[in-house]
């Protein structure tokens, strides 16, 4: 069975993503409600049509960090259907107190690696302001997978840890400019978003799509775009030209909806 990926949403209200392998299911965090996962789960063809049936059949939920638009559907998940989820002891505790609930949590430590049935999942920290905040490389049958969906600035560990990544979700926040003329958002939450341990622009995206090109990196999600500070194209067009520039006009960049899953792609 070849391996598939789903983003089911991203953006700043909600990051959800379906990983389905030959002897693995598994989402990586569940920002989503239960509802929405439901939804978006249904339409592929591999999903039962009950939500207890979709989400008891998931060999996990990998958390990168405690944000609420990471964790929001973990309530109506984990806690409700006892499905494994795989976090580091901080964000276990952030989590259990926003929620008020008990998870079946597998704590790793940050740097550790681990295997869910025939998926390796090296983690790595991230610089981000949350309480011990973590990037995935999930390596596959078919080949790797890896997720930065939150962070000011990429690393020297970092990049070192995504590097050999076939398939990437990377972020790509926010238009610089855009950002420092929008009139909605006060200053101190600008100082906050532009900070090394806030969200990467889409020159940030850019400079991390750049370090680490090989020739094995196939394709690049845009994810966790502001609604307000960013445009899809613009994005788009900032990563693919930097790569482009530099001889990597056959990575495929496309972009990642809140709203709606991307096509299933199939590594």
């Amino acid at each position: 069975m070849a391996v598939q990926l789903t983003i089911l949403g991203s953006g700043s209200s909600g990051n959800c993503a379906y990983l389905e392998t030959a002897q693995a299911r598994l989402l990586i965090d569940a920002g989503l409600s239960a509802r929405q996962i439901r939804r978006r789960l249904a339409p592929l063809a591999r999903a039962p049509e009950t939500l207890d049936g979709i989400l008891k059949s998931l060999d996990g939920i990998l958390i990168t960090h405690e944000h609420s638009d990471h964790i929001a559907g973990l309530a109506g998940l984990a806690a409700r259907l006892d499905v494994p989820v795989y976090c580091n002891r901080l964000t276990r505790e952030a989590i259990e107190a926003q929620l008020q609930i008990q998870i079946n949590a597998h704590v790793f430590s940050t740097g550790d690696s681990f295997a869910v049935a025939d998926v390796t999942v090296d983690t790595f920290a991230v610089p981000h302001d949350a309480c011990d905040p973590v990037g995935f490389l999930l390596r596959t049958p078919a080949g790797n997978i890896g997720f930065l969906t939150d962070l000011g600035h990429a690393t020297k560990l970092v990049v070192e840890r995504i590097r050999a990544a076939n398939v990437l979700l990377l972020e790509a926040n926010h238009d610089l400019k855009m950002l420092q003329d929008d009139p909605r958002r006060p200053w101190s939450l600008k100082q906050r978003i532009l900070s090394r341990f806030g969200h990467l622009s889409n020159d940030g995206a850019a400079d991390v799509a750049q370090e680490i090109l090989w020739p094995g990196l196939r394709q690049i999600f845009l994810g966790h775009l502001s609604r307000d500070c960013n445009r899809p194209e613009l994005a788009r067009g900032v990563v693919a030209r930097r790569l482009e520039g530099i001889g990597g006009a056959s990575v495929c960049v496309e972009l990642t909806s809140q709203h709606i899953p991307t096509a299933t792609f199939t590594l």
